[in-house]
């Protein structure tokens, strides 16, 4: 299914002179973000039979792609998220590959189900979202860094609507202190030089991805990149700064220059699962300390030869940011182990049933 009349569908999508960083024009699947990194994966023959697409939206319908003169949506069944790129099986597009990804944003997902929810794929910058009222959150914001630095992926903190509040001061400087290496910009979003400020970040045949709870304002950075309304947005609760649901699903827009933007729904739970390496290097000071203690499995409590409760001792740690490190580590171990209980729980099952269908069919039932 093609719907050239779709102002999201390429190339209708793209400014038709878009250039690359060379002065060439870019390609519709390039302005899609088309990389080497995903073209060393196909060879030229498979080309024509499974055509490269983009996963641009995710519904409970199933996966909107787009590709050179493709636009159609594929059944729900198919392994991928927003931002993947998958060789699209025209006769069955639920067996269309997946090409290895450059970078994956997951959780655990929400509720009592043991599974990972896939998030975003193939994204070169987050831009962590939060805002100076009552949302701020430091815990969940070195939540989100820690995904994204799981994800190799470059995290930008943006703090959002400084008109409320007196002092934007504490605000910058509590985000600035969770680490050095992650840049933090105060903006307005409903600002005219919000798109200026965020310019640094999009290039083209990159990918943005918005991350943040509802209500901080991520669909209204979207229109102000834009220079107009292409994603609903809704004002917050004022009783205890929270915000509505305004973004219901996953989905990617792109800049006339070919930067593809994603959007994102609010995510208030964010459990740690498979993310060991990212809260190592956000927490690395830490992360080096606990190597050096007498014992491997020390918990960091009351262990004798802690080198953790040392250095608190000596006053060279935080103590509260000591006990948010060992909750997200303790957290990630619970969450991981029991994520991979399940997945060889499910391969028994799904031996054990093989065996009895064999058994059935040598016994001719």
């Amino acid at each position: 299914m093609t719907t050239r009349d779709d102002p999201q569908a390429p190339p209708n999508g793209f400014d038709q002179g878009a250039l690359d960083q060379n002065g060439a024009e870019l390609t519709v699947l390039e302005k899609l973000g088309w990389q080497a990194f995903f073209a060393d994966q196909v060879a030229a023959e498979d080309l024509d039979e499974t055509p490269p697409v983009r996963v641009v939206e995710a519904h409970r319908s199933g996966l909107r792609v787009q590709g050179d003169g493709i636009d159609q949506l594929v059944p729900p069944k198919l392994a991928a998220t927003v931002g993947d790129w998958v060789l699209l099986n025209r006769v069955l597009p639920t067996s269309s590959r997946v090409l290895e990804r450059k970078s994956l944003f997951k959780r655990r997902a929400p509720g009592h189900d043991r599974s990972i929810q896939l998030i975003a794929a193939n994204t070169d910058t987050s831009f962590i979202v939060t805002s100076c009222n009552a949302d701020f959150n430091l815990a969940r914001l070195e939540r989100y860094l820690a995904l994204a630095f799981e994800a190799e992926v470059t995290p930008v903190i943006l703090l959002t609507k400084p008109d409320l509040c007196a002092d934007t001061t504490p605000y910058v400087e509590q985000a600035q202190s969770i680490s050095s290496r992650v840049p933090v910009v105060l903006l307005n979003a409903k600002s005219q030089e919000a798109k200026d400020q965020l310019a640094p970040w999009c290039k083209p045949g990159d990918t943005l991805v918005f991350l943040g709870t509802s209500g901080v304002g991520k669909s209204t950075l979207v229109n102000a990149l834009f220079g107009r309304e292409t994603a609903a947005t809704a004002e917050i609760r004022e009783d205890d700064a929270r915000g509505r649901h305004t973004t219901r699903h996953r989905q990617m827009r792109f800049l006339p220059n070919g930067c593809a933007v994603m959007d994102t729904p609010g995510m208030r739970e964010l459990q740690m699962a498979e993310a060991e390496a990212g809260i190592a290097d956000l927490f690395e000071d830490l992360a080096e300390l606990a190597g050096q203690c007498k014992f491997r499995n020390c918990k960091h409590e009351n262990e004798p030869g802690c080198a953790l409760i040392a250095a608190r001792a000596r006053g060279e740690i935080d103590q509260v940011r000591l006990e948010r490190w060992r909750k997200l580590v303790v957290e990630d171990r619970s969450n991981t182990a029991s994520l991979a209980d399940r997945k060889s729980g499910g391969k028994a099952l799904r031996k054990t049933i093989r065996s009895m269908k064999k058994l059935n069919k040598k016994l001719g039932r």
